[in-house]
């Protein structure tokens, strides 16, 4: 899948979360709905995006989430 779209989703479903007054929770939903509703293929492309360090359009919320990412395989 396009990486551009990727990024656009994580940042959609980041703002769906940043109502969520509790940081911690609000981490945790996006990180639940990536490891949920995303394909492994699409989990490893974003991962692998951010690893590269090309994640300057990711909101902070989607980029904490997508590094807990990392442990939840």
């Amino acid at each position: 899948m396009n990486i551009k779209r990727l990024v656009a989703m994580a940042n959609d479903i980041a703002t769906y979360f940043n109502s969520e007054p509790d940081h911690a929770a609000a981490v945790e939903g996006v990180r639940n709905h990536l490891n949920k509703y995303w394909d492994p293929v699409m989990r490893r492309q974003i991962m692998a995006h951010v690893a590269a360090g090309d994640d300057d359009e990711l909101l902070p919320l989607a980029r904490e989430a997508i590094d807990r990412l990392t442990g939840s395989r």
